[in-house]
């Protein structure tokens, strides 16, 4: 992984560059350790190289209100390292103004928020993960670290902290203008399943809820539901040396909403302008696929299936 300023910003730890996965821990005690709750989507980083129009779009179309940013640490430049568009008091859209390759992937990162993240440091190098040796400050005065999946995805575990900039402005910035009033999921695309399983499932204890694909006997997309909490990760399968268009669509994220038909109508009576209307997914739920000026893709779906669900059922 290459470093970059947003690096230095998500918890200012070292070795990122180093595998995923090792026989090494951290950690002398023979105690065993026990995995903290991991509660939902914290947030999603993404890249652009126009803030102006990713403002344009996430706070002028999808209304969601930009409470604070970050420049950049001393040391490593001058200007904007990345801002916020709040969604509710513990999810947030990320936004990094770093983008300068325009073949480069949009997704920075993706983050779930823990109730310890220490113990969770400590449990995932009981398990043989590459984490930090310890939690350095991050600048926004939260706890937290990131790590490495099996597809070198770089997933950031968060701890919301007293004093922190975003617990200072609980229930602020939650306009009624918001489209949606949550982040229900996030996905990315996966190459080995198995491998998948064995991190997000067998260590970190997500629970797959639905499976399903564009043919009933074929498996495209796997819902995964954080364990102690209602938001999922959504596997992207069977994704072939994609352009950064369909990995715009591939890494992407689902907002939730009561009602498709009126966030559509919301988004359009916005200037929004897109080639898609609302549908039913192969999931049986209402969704829209709207994109922003970077390509990636932002689902608006209601939670619940309207018709029976493709391929596999869905657990609650």
């Amino acid at each position: 992984m290459d470093s970059n300023p947003r690096l230095l910003f998500a918890s200012l730890l070292i070795a990122f560059s180093l595998p995923a996965f090792s026989q090494s821990t951290t950690s002398t005690s023979s105690q065993p350790f026990t995995r903290p709750k991991i509660v939902g989507v914290a947030h999603i980083g993404l890249r652009t190289d126009d803030i102006a129009a990713a403002r344009k779009f996430y706070a002028g179309v999808l209304g969601f209100q930009e409470p604070f940013s970050l420049d950049k640490p001393a040391g490593e430049g001058t200007g904007l390292l990345l801002t916020y568009f709040k969604v509710n008091d513990h999810q947030y859209i990320e936004v990094f103004p770093e983008l300068k390759d325009p073949k480069k992937d949009r997704l920075s990162h993706i983050s779930f928020e823990t109730s310890d993240a220490e113990q969770l440091r400590a449990y995932l190098a009981s398990k043989g993960v590459k984490v930090p040796e310890k939690l350095d400050p991050m600048l926004d005065s939260n706890r937290g670290f990131e790590v490495n999946d099996p597809d070198g995805h770089v997933v950031e575990f968060v701890q919301l902290m007293p004093g922190s900039i975003h617990s200072r402005n609980f229930g602020k910035y939650l306009p009624d203008s918001r489209i949606s009033q949550r982040i229900i999921h996030v996905g990315v695309v996966v190459k080995d399943r198995a491998a998948s399983d064995h991190f997000y499932k067998d260590i970190l204890g997500f629970k797959e809820i639905w499976h399903g694909g564009m043919k009933d006997n074929e498996t495209d997309w796997v819902d995964m539901r954080v364990p102690d909490g209602t938001d999922w990760l959504e596997y992207m399968l069977n994704v072939h040396n994609p352009d950064v268009h369909e990995l715009g669509v591939m890494h992407h994220f689902a907002l939730g909403v009561p009602s498709v038909k009126a966030g559509y109508e919301t988004a359009i009576g916005r200037g929004y302008k897109g080639k898609e209307t609302p549908q039913i997914g192969r999931d049986g739920k209402w969704q829209y696929n709207m994109y922003d000026p970077n390509f990636t893709r932002v689902e608006l779906m209601e939670p619940k299936p309207v018709e029976k669900p493709c391929c596999s059922p869905m657990l609650q």
